[in-house]
C-alpha cells in the first residue's frame, strides 16, 4: 500500500473519531435521535455532506456514537480499576471511578449511557440493542467482581452478586440522575457510602473501601 493511500486513511481515521467525539457529546445532552449529520457538521470540522459519507445513515451513526461511547467509558471507569485487585478491591474501585467519571463531566449530559438507556428502552432495533449489550456488559463485569469477592470470602458466602451489581448500579445512576437535575455534587458522596454500607451489610472489610 502506498504512503498516500496510508495518509488518507489516518485522516479519515481521524476525522470520523473527531465527529464521533462530537456525537457522544451531543447524545448526552439531547439524545441519539438529535444526531443529525447537519447539526455535527456545526461542531465537526467536516461538512455536512462528508459526515454523510462516513457514516451513510443516521443509523450507523447512532451505532458508532454506542460505540465510540463505550470505548471512552472503558478508557475511564474499567481501565483505572484494572490495577485493584479481583474482587472486592476492584469492586470498590469501579465504584469510585464511575462516580468521578459521571462527576467530572466526561461527557457533558452526565453519564452518556443514562441518557440513551431512557430514550430507546421501548424501542427496538438495532441501536436499542447496542444501549442493551452495553448496559449487560457492565453489569456483567459487576456480577463477575462481586462473585470473585464471594469466592474469595470477602462478602459472605450467600451474597447474590446479582443484587449487588443491581443496587450499585441504581445508586451510581441515582447519583448521575439527581447531580444533573438538582445541580447537587454532594450525592456522589452519598451514593459511595450507600454503596460502602450495603457491602459491609454483607460482610466486607470497612478499610478495604476507602
Amino acid at each position: 500500500m502506498d504512503q498516500p493511500t496510508d495518509l488518507r486513511r489516518a485522516r479519515g481515521d481521524r476525522t470520523r473519531r473527531e465527529v464521533l467525539d462530537s456525537a457522544v457529546q451531543d447524545a448526552s445532552v439531547r439524545g441519539l435521535d438529535a444526531l443529525t449529520f447537519g447539526t455535527l457538521a456545526a461542531s465537526a470540522p467536516v461538512n455536512k455532506s462528508a459526515i454523510a459519507g462516513l457514516f451513510g445513515s443516521k443509523e450507523n451513526l447512532q451505532l458508532a456514537a454506542v460505540e465510540r461511547a463505550r470505548e471512552i467509558y472503558t478508557e475511564h471507569v474499567i481501565v483505572p480499576a484494572r490495577s485493584a485487585d479481583r474482587g472486592l478491591a476492584r469492586l470498590w474501585a469501579l465504584v469510585r471511578a464511575w462516580t468521578e467519571y459521571s462527576r467530572s463531566r466526561v461527557f457533558r449530559g452526565g453519564c452518556f449511557f443514562r441518557t440513551v438507556e431512557v430514550e430507546f428502552d421501548m424501542r427496538e432495533g438495532a441501536v436499542h440493542d447496542a444501549v442493551v449489550e452495553a448496559q449487560r456488559s457492565w453489569e456483567s463485569y459487576l456480577v463477575h467482581q462481586a462473585q470473585a469477592a464471594v469466592d474469595a470470602g470477602e462478602l459472605a458466602a450467600d451474597t447474590d452478586p446479582h443484587q449487588v451489581a443491581f443496587e450499585v448500579d441504581a445508586l451510581l445512576n441515582a447519583a448521575n440522575d439527581r447531580s444533573l437535575l438538582f445541580g447537587d455534587d454532594s450525592v456522589y458522596g452519598r451514593a459511595l457510602e450507600a454503596a460502602r454500607s450495603l457491602l459491609v451489610a454483607r460482610g466486607a472489610d470497612r478499610a478495604v473501601l476507602g
